[in-house]
């Protein structure tokens, strides 16, 4: 068995004149909870689609867990799970009757039915409230229940488009902390996107950096922190004014100057010599408390692929 669940080659969709994903190659290891992060109209949800033959490329390859998604997509949405834009509950339902429907639609035997539904609904906290009708519970609840529907057939790569959207922060939490307890007891790849930074990294494994239809980085959060971290410089002191900013600004070490209350921060270019600064700073009448270089997370990192409008 391949140890890539997926893998993309110059993957293209356009609609028209506009081309939604742009040359995209790919590769998601089997077993990680990966993450695609980009802002609003960046090719996420497509990519989704494309990558369970909803859609058809423009050119490019894509085969997700060892099937081509343009001659077998049939195949691949057999093995997958997906929680896209509708939960695809039916809230007059009980929570235990829309597995069980579920369940008889991927032909699970009755015994192995009654234990699946029952092992996620135990898993998810919701088995006590197995015969509540689900139109009457909270959107977190109602994801939990989604994501639980996506699992049951044991797929072996589940997809999940924005699984938190909409929750509030106590929501969000219970849900990615059973959604993450899930997959590794599972053993399922997970692709999700997001919007929640700070979820992403609490998360993923890997984490791709999307931005109109093209990606711009892919790696472990702590990478694409480290990144970010090389190029960030931070100066907190008495002193520090508009003018100094803008002496700074001017150095061939920086790229860019932003004052803040009492300190400086820095974006730095590569390979240039940072230690001039602090002795300019010092000239300047500037009396430095702090200079810290990275101390960067992962929004900042975002923030610095995909820039600042996103």
């Amino acid at each position: 068995m391949s140890d890539c669940a997926i893998r993309t080659t110059d993957l293209t969709r356009d609609f028209g004149t506009l081309r939604a994903v742009d040359r995209l190659s790919l590769e998601v290891p089997a077993g990680a909870i990966f993450g695609f992060l980009g802002p609003n109209g960046s090719g996420k949800t497509t990519t989704i689609r494309l990558l369970l033959g909803l859609l058809e490329p423009t050119s490019g390859t894509a085969t997700v867990l060892g099937q081509d998604a343009r001659t077998d997509p049939g195949a691949i949405r057999n093995r997958c799970g997906a929680l896209l834009e509708y939960s695809g509950l039916y809230e007059r339902m009980t929570a235990q009757d829309n597995l069980d429907f579920y369940a008889r639609v991927w032909h699970l035997r009755p015994d192995e039915r009654r234990e699946r539904v029952r092992d996620l609904l135990t898993g998810l906290g919701l088995w006590d409230r197995r015969r509540e009708i689900v139109g009457s519970w909270s959107r977190g609840m109602k994801q939990k229940l989604a994501v639980a529907r996506a699992l049951l057939h044991r797929p072996a790569l589940v997809f999940l488009d924005e699984p938190t959207a909409g929750l509030d922060p106590i929501a969000a939490a219970a849900l990615r902390d059973d959604l993450t307890r899930l997959a590794r007891r599972e053993g399922v790849t997970v692709f999700l996107t997001t919007h929640n930074l700070a979820e992403a990294e609490k998360l993923c494994d890997q984490v791709g950096v999307i931005r109109s239809g093209r990606l711009l980085a892919v790696g472990r959060p702590d990478e694409l922190r480290a990144q970010a971290r090389r190029d960030r410089m931070e100066v907190t002191g008495r002193g520090i004014d508009e003018r100094v900013v803008q002496l700074v600004g001017t150095q061939p070490a920086v790229e860019t100057a932003e004052m803040g209350e009492g300190r400086m921060t820095l974006r730095l270019r590569d390979g240039q010599d940072t230690s001039p600064l602090v002795a300019l700073l010092v000239r300047e009448g500037v009396a430095i408390d702090e200079v810290r270089k990275g101390g960067a997370d992962l929004e900042e990192a975002f923030m610095a692929l995909v820039g600042t409008d996103a």
